[in-house]
Protein backbone atom coordinates (compact mmCIF):
# COMPACT_ATOMS: atom_id res chain seq x y z
CA UNK A 1 0.00 0.00 0.00
CA UNK A 2 1.20 3.74 -0.87
CA UNK A 3 0.95 6.33 1.72
CA UNK A 4 -1.21 9.10 1.59
CA UNK A 5 1.11 12.26 1.47
CA UNK A 6 -0.19 13.65 4.09
CA UNK A 7 1.22 10.54 6.49
CA UNK A 8 4.77 11.80 5.98
CA UNK A 9 7.34 13.19 3.10
CA UNK A 10 9.42 10.70 3.17
CA UNK A 11 7.54 6.92 4.28
CA UNK A 12 6.25 5.38 1.24
CA UNK A 13 5.32 2.24 2.92
CA UNK A 14 3.05 1.50 6.55
CA UNK A 15 5.98 0.12 8.02
CA UNK A 16 8.24 2.93 7.45
CA UNK A 17 5.92 5.17 9.41
CA UNK A 18 6.50 6.32 13.01
CA UNK A 19 3.96 4.56 15.50
CA UNK A 20 2.31 7.92 16.33
CA UNK A 21 1.99 8.71 12.39
CA UNK A 22 0.59 5.42 12.07
CA UNK A 23 -1.40 5.60 14.84
CA UNK A 24 -3.65 8.57 13.28
CA UNK A 25 -4.06 6.96 10.01
CA UNK A 26 -5.54 3.81 11.77
CA UNK A 27 -7.70 6.82 13.86
CA UNK A 28 -8.84 8.48 10.79
CA UNK A 29 -9.52 5.01 8.75
CA UNK A 30 -6.81 5.50 5.93
CA UNK A 31 -4.91 2.50 7.43
CA UNK A 32 -6.04 -0.71 8.53
CA UNK A 33 -4.06 -3.05 11.46
CA UNK A 34 -3.75 -5.25 8.69
CA UNK A 35 -2.31 -3.54 5.77
CA UNK A 36 -0.28 -1.87 8.58
CA UNK A 37 0.94 -5.65 9.58
CA UNK A 38 1.16 -7.26 5.97
CA UNK A 39 3.61 -4.01 5.43
CA UNK A 40 5.18 -5.55 8.52
CA UNK A 41 5.84 -8.94 7.84
CA UNK A 42 7.02 -8.08 4.10
CA UNK A 43 9.92 -6.45 5.65
CA UNK A 44 10.60 -9.24 8.24
CA UNK A 45 10.32 -11.33 5.50
CA UNK A 46 13.15 -9.47 3.05
CA UNK A 47 15.48 -8.42 6.02
CA UNK A 48 15.13 -10.82 8.83
CA UNK A 49 17.14 -13.69 7.25
CA UNK A 50 20.04 -11.16 7.59
CA UNK A 51 19.23 -9.34 10.80
CA UNK A 52 17.59 -11.93 12.52
CA UNK A 53 15.75 -9.77 15.19
CA UNK A 54 12.83 -12.28 16.16
CA UNK A 55 13.17 -15.50 18.36
CA UNK A 56 9.02 -16.46 17.44
CA UNK A 57 6.82 -15.71 14.73
CA UNK A 58 3.24 -16.96 13.99
CA UNK A 59 2.56 -15.52 10.72
CA UNK A 60 -0.90 -16.96 10.53
CA UNK A 61 -1.87 -16.31 13.75
CA UNK A 62 -0.81 -12.32 13.17
CA UNK A 63 -3.24 -12.07 10.61
CA UNK A 64 -6.28 -13.35 12.22
CA UNK A 65 -5.66 -11.14 15.06
CA UNK A 66 -4.83 -7.81 12.97
CA UNK A 67 -8.31 -8.56 11.15
CA UNK A 68 -10.14 -8.98 14.33
CA UNK A 69 -9.06 -5.74 15.55
CA UNK A 70 -10.04 -4.03 12.41
CA UNK A 71 -13.59 -5.22 13.40
CA UNK A 72 -13.78 -4.17 17.11
CA UNK A 73 -13.47 -0.04 18.00
CA UNK A 74 -10.57 1.98 19.07
CA UNK A 75 -9.32 1.36 22.72
CA UNK A 76 -6.82 3.53 22.97
CA UNK A 77 -3.58 5.63 20.29
CA UNK A 78 -2.09 2.31 20.94
CA UNK A 79 -5.17 0.20 18.78
CA UNK A 80 -3.98 -1.85 15.40
CA UNK A 81 -0.19 -1.06 16.25
CA UNK A 82 2.36 -4.28 16.28
CA UNK A 83 4.63 -4.71 19.14
CA UNK A 84 8.06 -6.81 19.22
CA UNK A 85 8.41 -8.58 22.76
CA UNK A 86 11.86 -9.21 24.41
CA UNK A 87 11.88 -13.06 25.02
CA UNK A 88 12.57 -12.32 28.92
CA UNK A 89 8.52 -11.61 29.20
CA UNK A 90 5.51 -13.40 29.52
CA UNK A 91 3.11 -13.84 26.78
CA UNK A 92 -0.08 -15.93 26.75
CA UNK A 93 -0.12 -17.25 23.02
CA UNK A 94 3.88 -17.76 22.25
CA UNK A 95 6.92 -19.19 23.73
CA UNK A 96 9.05 -17.20 26.41
CA UNK A 97 12.33 -19.16 25.72
CA UNK A 98 14.99 -17.05 27.93
CA UNK A 99 17.14 -17.77 24.85
CA UNK A 100 17.96 -20.32 26.95
CA UNK A 101 18.54 -24.02 26.46
CA UNK A 102 16.42 -24.71 29.44
CA UNK A 103 13.11 -23.24 28.66
CA UNK A 104 13.17 -24.36 25.25
CA UNK A 105 9.60 -24.43 23.52
CA UNK A 106 8.46 -23.31 27.43
CA UNK A 107 4.58 -21.08 27.27
CA UNK A 108 2.99 -20.22 30.74
CA UNK A 109 -0.13 -19.08 28.92
CA UNK A 110 -0.19 -15.91 30.23
CA UNK A 111 1.33 -12.44 29.71
CA UNK A 112 3.54 -10.44 31.54
CA UNK A 113 1.50 -6.65 32.74
CA UNK A 114 3.56 -4.92 30.44
CA UNK A 115 2.34 -7.05 27.47
CA UNK A 116 -1.12 -7.12 28.49
CA UNK A 117 -1.62 -3.37 28.94
CA UNK A 118 -0.73 -2.94 25.78
CA UNK A 119 -2.61 -5.82 23.83
CA UNK A 120 -5.98 -4.76 26.20
CA UNK A 121 -5.38 -1.26 24.91
CA UNK A 122 -5.45 -2.74 21.30
CA UNK A 123 -2.57 -3.45 20.26
CA UNK A 124 -0.97 -6.44 18.33
CA UNK A 125 1.67 -8.77 19.76
CA UNK A 126 3.73 -9.73 16.72
CA UNK A 127 6.20 -12.12 18.34
CA UNK A 128 9.34 -12.37 20.18
CA UNK A 129 12.66 -10.63 19.89
CA UNK A 130 15.67 -12.27 19.93
CA UNK A 131 17.81 -11.74 23.68
CA UNK A 132 20.83 -12.37 25.68
CA UNK A 133 19.90 -15.74 27.68
CA UNK A 134 17.95 -14.35 30.70
CA UNK A 135 18.91 -10.44 29.47
CA UNK A 136 21.54 -11.41 31.43
CA UNK A 137 24.70 -13.44 30.69
CA UNK A 138 25.73 -16.04 28.67
CA UNK A 139 23.88 -16.97 24.94
CA UNK A 140 24.47 -13.87 22.66
CA UNK A 141 21.94 -12.91 20.34
CA UNK A 142 21.68 -13.73 17.25
CA UNK A 143 20.56 -10.57 16.06
CA UNK A 144 22.81 -7.81 13.82
CA UNK A 145 23.39 -4.68 13.96
CA UNK A 146 20.89 -3.51 10.49
CA UNK A 147 23.21 -0.91 9.79
CA UNK A 148 26.21 -3.28 9.24
CA UNK A 149 25.67 -6.84 9.97
CA UNK A 150 29.18 -7.60 11.33
CA UNK A 151 28.60 -5.14 14.60
CA UNK A 152 26.21 -5.86 17.20
CA UNK A 153 22.69 -4.27 17.72
CA UNK A 154 23.41 -3.88 21.59
CA UNK A 155 21.94 -6.06 24.10
CA UNK A 156 20.53 -7.20 25.78
CA UNK A 157 17.37 -5.93 24.22
CA UNK A 158 19.11 -7.20 20.54
CA UNK A 159 16.25 -8.25 18.64
CA UNK A 160 13.70 -5.20 20.28
CA UNK A 161 16.67 -2.59 19.04
CA UNK A 162 16.99 -4.08 16.19
CA UNK A 163 13.38 -4.43 14.69
CA UNK A 164 12.49 -0.94 15.68
CA UNK A 165 15.66 -0.18 13.91
CA UNK A 166 15.24 -1.66 10.87
CA UNK A 167 11.24 -0.82 10.05
CA UNK A 168 10.10 -4.24 10.57
CA UNK A 169 8.21 -3.27 13.41
CA UNK A 170 7.19 0.64 15.15
CA UNK A 171 7.37 -0.53 18.74
CA UNK A 172 8.82 -3.13 20.70
CA UNK A 173 9.74 -4.06 24.66
CA UNK A 174 12.95 -3.70 26.26
CA UNK A 175 14.45 -4.12 29.91
CA UNK A 176 17.18 -2.56 31.54
CA UNK A 177 19.96 -4.39 33.93
CA UNK A 178 22.76 -1.89 32.85
CA UNK A 179 22.51 -0.85 29.96
CA UNK A 180 20.58 -3.35 28.25
CA UNK A 181 17.69 -0.56 26.75
CA UNK A 182 18.94 2.57 25.99
CA UNK A 183 22.22 0.95 24.66
CA UNK A 184 20.89 -0.55 21.64
CA UNK A 185 18.95 2.18 21.06
CA UNK A 186 22.13 4.51 20.81
CA UNK A 187 23.27 1.21 17.94
CA UNK A 188 20.26 1.01 15.95
CA UNK A 189 19.68 4.56 15.82
CA UNK A 190 16.59 4.73 17.57
CA UNK A 191 14.24 6.15 20.42
CA UNK A 192 14.07 4.74 23.63
CA UNK A 193 12.78 4.93 27.00
CA UNK A 194 14.02 3.79 30.24
CA UNK A 195 10.81 5.24 32.62
CA UNK A 196 11.75 5.71 36.22
CA UNK A 197 12.29 2.51 38.41
CA UNK A 198 8.84 1.11 39.22
CA UNK A 199 6.45 2.81 37.10
CA UNK A 200 5.72 0.17 35.38
CA UNK A 201 5.21 -3.86 36.63
CA UNK A 202 7.98 -6.23 36.21
CA UNK A 203 5.35 -9.06 37.03
CA UNK A 204 5.73 -11.53 34.26
CA UNK A 205 9.04 -10.71 33.25
CA UNK A 206 12.06 -12.66 34.29
CA UNK A 207 14.22 -10.81 36.08
CA UNK A 208 17.75 -10.87 36.94
CA UNK A 209 17.67 -8.23 39.18
CA UNK A 210 15.22 -6.72 41.57
CA UNK A 211 16.68 -3.61 42.24
CA UNK A 212 17.88 -2.88 38.93
CA UNK A 213 15.45 -4.12 36.37
CA UNK A 214 13.56 -1.62 34.67
CA UNK A 215 11.05 -2.10 32.17
CA UNK A 216 11.07 0.49 28.64
CA UNK A 217 9.93 1.08 25.37
CA UNK A 218 11.69 1.50 21.95
CA UNK A 219 9.44 3.98 19.03
CA UNK A 220 11.34 6.13 16.66
CA UNK A 221 9.79 9.46 17.73
CA UNK A 222 9.32 10.79 21.12
CA UNK A 223 5.81 11.10 19.90
CA UNK A 224 5.63 7.18 19.70
CA UNK A 225 7.34 7.07 23.46
CA UNK A 226 4.75 9.33 24.41
CA UNK A 227 1.82 6.72 22.81
CA UNK A 228 3.09 3.94 24.68
CA UNK A 229 3.26 6.02 28.42
CA UNK A 230 0.15 7.01 28.13
CA UNK A 231 -1.24 3.87 28.24
CA UNK A 232 0.97 2.83 31.29
CA UNK A 233 -0.72 6.66 33.25
CA UNK A 234 2.43 8.14 33.20
CA UNK A 235 1.84 11.23 30.35
CA UNK A 236 -1.12 11.80 28.44
CA UNK A 237 -0.62 12.88 25.12
CA UNK A 238 -2.39 16.19 24.60
CA UNK A 239 -1.22 16.83 27.98
CA UNK A 240 2.90 16.82 27.32
CA UNK A 241 3.55 20.57 25.87
CA UNK A 242 6.99 20.89 24.01
CA UNK A 243 9.47 22.19 26.11
CA UNK A 244 11.63 24.91 24.48
CA UNK A 245 15.01 24.69 24.38
CA UNK A 246 15.45 28.73 24.62
CA UNK A 247 16.58 28.91 28.71
CA UNK A 248 16.78 25.56 29.64
CA UNK A 249 19.19 24.20 31.60
CA UNK A 250 21.37 21.62 30.33
CA UNK A 251 23.59 19.62 32.23
CA UNK A 252 26.66 18.49 30.63
CA UNK A 253 27.61 15.23 32.40
CA UNK A 254 30.42 13.17 31.28
CA UNK A 255 30.09 11.14 34.59
CA UNK A 256 32.51 9.44 36.63
CA UNK A 257 33.44 6.66 33.98
CA UNK A 258 34.42 9.24 31.45
CA UNK A 259 37.42 7.18 30.31
CA UNK A 260 35.58 4.95 28.99
CA UNK A 261 34.38 7.76 26.21
CA UNK A 262 35.57 6.66 22.53
CA UNK A 263 36.23 9.52 19.75
CA UNK A 264 32.62 8.89 18.38
CA UNK A 265 30.81 9.09 21.89
CA UNK A 266 32.58 12.19 23.01
CA UNK A 267 31.64 14.03 19.49
CA UNK A 268 27.82 13.00 19.69
CA UNK A 269 27.99 14.44 23.36
CA UNK A 270 29.62 18.03 22.17
CA UNK A 271 27.48 18.02 19.01
CA UNK A 272 24.34 17.65 20.62
CA UNK A 273 25.47 20.29 23.24
CA UNK A 274 26.37 22.64 20.79
CA UNK A 275 23.33 22.14 18.65
CA UNK A 276 21.27 23.02 22.18
CA UNK A 277 23.58 25.52 22.52
CA UNK A 278 22.67 27.20 18.86
CA UNK A 279 18.88 26.60 19.77
CA UNK A 280 19.08 29.06 22.66
CA UNK A 281 19.68 26.33 25.64
CA UNK A 282 21.77 27.32 28.59
CA UNK A 283 24.69 24.13 28.55
CA UNK A 284 26.63 23.85 31.33
CA UNK A 285 29.34 21.16 32.72
CA UNK A 286 27.69 18.96 35.04
CA UNK A 287 30.11 16.55 37.45
CA UNK A 288 28.01 14.52 40.04
CA UNK A 289 28.93 15.23 43.52
CA UNK A 290 31.85 13.18 44.85
CA UNK A 291 29.58 10.01 46.77
CA UNK A 292 28.39 9.21 43.19
CA UNK A 293 31.78 8.32 42.29
CA UNK A 294 31.49 5.02 43.47
CA UNK A 295 27.59 3.97 41.80
CA UNK A 296 29.81 2.07 39.00
CA UNK A 297 31.29 -0.25 41.48
CA UNK A 298 27.78 -0.18 43.63
CA UNK A 299 25.82 -1.75 40.37
CA UNK A 300 28.74 -4.61 39.64
CA UNK A 301 28.07 -5.68 43.06
CA UNK A 302 24.43 -5.39 43.43
CA UNK A 303 23.64 -6.78 39.90
CA UNK A 304 26.18 -10.03 40.75
CA UNK A 305 25.01 -10.74 43.95
CA UNK A 306 21.40 -10.59 42.88
CA UNK A 307 21.67 -12.31 40.05
CA UNK A 308 23.15 -15.44 42.24
CA UNK A 309 20.02 -15.31 44.20
CA UNK A 310 17.58 -14.93 41.43
CA UNK A 311 19.61 -17.82 38.70
CA UNK A 312 19.31 -20.35 41.82
CA UNK A 313 16.61 -22.26 40.78
CA UNK A 314 18.22 -23.28 37.03
CA UNK A 315 21.52 -23.95 39.06
CA UNK A 316 19.96 -26.52 41.21
CA UNK A 317 17.29 -27.82 38.31
CA UNK A 318 19.65 -27.75 34.71
CA UNK A 319 23.14 -28.13 36.47
CA UNK A 320 25.22 -27.74 33.15
CA UNK A 321 22.49 -26.39 31.30
CA UNK A 322 22.67 -22.90 32.73
CA UNK A 323 25.75 -20.58 31.31
CA UNK A 324 29.20 -20.38 32.94
CA UNK A 325 28.67 -16.77 33.57
CA UNK A 326 25.63 -17.00 35.62
CA UNK A 327 27.11 -20.06 37.53
CA UNK A 328 29.25 -18.39 38.82
CA UNK A 329 26.85 -15.27 40.05
CA UNK A 330 25.28 -18.01 42.04
CA UNK A 331 28.20 -19.78 43.65
CA UNK A 332 29.58 -15.99 44.48
CA UNK A 333 33.28 -16.57 42.89
CA UNK A 334 34.12 -13.38 43.13
CA UNK A 335 33.43 -13.23 46.81
CA UNK A 336 31.04 -10.47 47.55
CA UNK A 337 30.73 -10.10 50.89
CA UNK A 338 27.32 -9.29 52.98
CA UNK A 339 29.19 -5.82 53.94
CA UNK A 340 30.16 -5.20 50.72
CA UNK A 341 26.90 -5.62 49.25
CA UNK A 342 24.97 -3.38 52.32
CA UNK A 343 27.30 -0.69 51.39
CA UNK A 344 26.42 -0.86 47.73
CA UNK A 345 23.14 -0.63 49.05
CA UNK A 346 23.80 2.00 51.42
CA UNK A 347 25.52 4.10 48.85
CA UNK A 348 22.60 3.93 46.11
CA UNK A 349 19.94 4.95 48.99
CA UNK A 350 21.95 8.02 49.48
CA UNK A 351 23.03 8.81 46.03
CA UNK A 352 19.21 9.10 44.29
CA UNK A 353 18.31 12.06 46.49
CA UNK A 354 21.36 13.65 46.00
CA UNK A 355 20.65 13.63 42.78
CA UNK A 356 17.36 14.25 42.68
CA UNK A 357 18.08 17.56 44.76
CA UNK A 358 20.20 18.93 41.94
CA UNK A 359 17.28 19.82 39.63
CA UNK A 360 15.52 22.89 40.06
CA UNK A 361 16.04 26.51 38.64
CA UNK A 362 19.71 25.88 37.88
CA UNK A 363 19.15 22.83 36.39
CA UNK A 364 16.46 21.05 34.27
CA UNK A 365 17.72 18.21 32.10
CA UNK A 366 21.05 16.05 32.40
CA UNK A 367 22.86 15.61 29.29
CA UNK A 368 25.07 12.20 28.84
CA UNK A 369 26.50 9.55 26.62
CA UNK A 370 24.04 6.22 25.45
CA UNK A 371 27.59 4.39 25.08
CA UNK A 372 31.04 4.62 24.75
CA UNK A 373 30.77 5.12 20.36
CA UNK A 374 29.12 3.17 18.08
CA UNK A 375 28.14 -0.41 18.36
CA UNK A 376 31.44 -2.71 18.48
CA UNK A 377 32.51 -5.21 15.58
CA UNK A 378 31.07 -8.92 16.22
CA UNK A 379 28.56 -10.62 17.79
CA UNK A 380 30.23 -11.65 20.73
CA UNK A 381 29.69 -8.76 22.22
CA UNK A 382 26.42 -6.50 22.90
CA UNK A 383 29.03 -3.29 24.00
CA UNK A 384 30.22 -1.62 27.04
CA UNK A 385 27.17 -0.56 29.79
CA UNK A 386 29.31 1.32 31.76
CA UNK A 387 28.01 5.10 30.63
CA UNK A 388 24.07 3.64 31.61
CA UNK A 389 24.68 1.60 34.71
CA UNK A 390 24.76 4.58 37.10
CA UNK A 391 21.38 6.45 35.83
CA UNK A 392 19.80 2.75 36.41
CA UNK A 393 21.20 2.43 39.83
CA UNK A 394 19.49 5.69 40.89
CA UNK A 395 16.67 4.28 39.55
CA UNK A 396 16.02 7.52 37.06
CA UNK A 397 13.95 8.32 33.70
CA UNK A 398 16.46 8.25 30.40
CA UNK A 399 15.40 8.90 27.14
CA UNK A 400 17.54 7.58 24.07
CA UNK A 401 17.84 10.14 21.13
CA UNK A 402 19.72 9.64 18.32
CA UNK A 403 22.52 12.16 17.13
CA UNK A 404 23.60 10.97 14.19
CA UNK A 405 26.94 9.02 12.59
CA UNK A 406 30.43 8.04 13.44
CA UNK A 407 33.03 7.56 11.22
CA UNK A 408 32.16 3.76 10.51
CA UNK A 409 28.95 5.13 9.30
CA UNK A 410 26.88 3.68 12.29
CA UNK A 411 24.76 5.40 14.96
CA UNK A 412 25.18 7.36 17.89
CA UNK A 413 22.90 8.84 20.37
CA UNK A 414 22.98 10.39 23.32
CA UNK A 415 20.60 9.98 26.72
CA UNK A 416 18.08 12.71 28.45
CA UNK A 417 17.91 12.36 32.15
CA UNK A 418 15.85 13.76 34.97
CA UNK A 419 15.38 12.70 38.52
CA UNK A 420 13.13 9.99 39.82
CA UNK A 421 9.18 10.29 39.11
CA UNK A 422 9.94 13.31 36.55
CA UNK A 423 8.92 11.01 33.62
CA UNK A 424 6.27 13.40 31.82
CA UNK A 425 8.12 16.10 32.60
CA UNK A 426 11.64 14.52 30.93
CA UNK A 427 9.06 13.55 27.66
CA UNK A 428 8.03 16.78 27.50
CA UNK A 429 11.38 18.10 27.32
CA UNK A 430 12.80 15.30 25.22
CA UNK A 431 9.80 16.68 22.74
CA UNK A 432 10.94 19.95 22.81
CA UNK A 433 14.84 19.06 22.03
CA UNK A 434 14.70 15.81 20.17
CA UNK A 435 14.20 17.80 17.37
CA UNK A 436 16.83 19.97 17.87
CA UNK A 437 19.57 17.05 18.66
CA UNK A 438 18.38 14.58 15.86
CA UNK A 439 18.88 17.23 13.25
CA UNK A 440 18.19 14.16 10.54
CA UNK A 441 15.57 11.79 11.55
CA UNK A 442 15.42 10.00 8.25
CA UNK A 443 18.71 9.21 7.56
CA UNK A 444 17.80 6.00 8.30
CA UNK A 445 14.97 5.52 6.30
CA UNK A 446 16.69 6.51 3.60
CA UNK A 447 19.78 4.17 3.70
CA UNK A 448 17.61 1.04 5.44
CA UNK A 449 14.56 1.60 2.69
Amino acid sequence: MDMPLSATAVATQPNQLTASEAAALLRSGQLSCEELLRSCLKRIEQRDPLVRAWLHLDVDMAIRNARELDKLPMKSPLHGLPWGVKDVFDTRDMPTTQNSPIYTGMQVGRDAACVAVVRHSGSLILGKTDTVEFASQGRKALTRNPFNPAHTPGGSSSGSGAAVGDFQVPLAFGTQTGGSHIRPASFNGIYGFKPTWGAVSREGLRMSSLTLDTVGWYGRSVDDLILVAEAFRLAKIGDVETVSPRGLRVGLCRSPVWDNIEPAGEAALLLAAKRLEDAGAIVEDLELPSPCDGLAAAHADIGYSEGGVSFLPEYVGAGDLLAPGLRTRVLNERGVTPEELLAAYTLADRCRPIFDGLFGPSLDVVLTPSAPGEAPEGLHTTGNAVFNSNWTLLHVPCVGIPVGRGPKGLPVGVTLVGPRCSDRRLLAIAKGLAPVIDADPQSALRELC
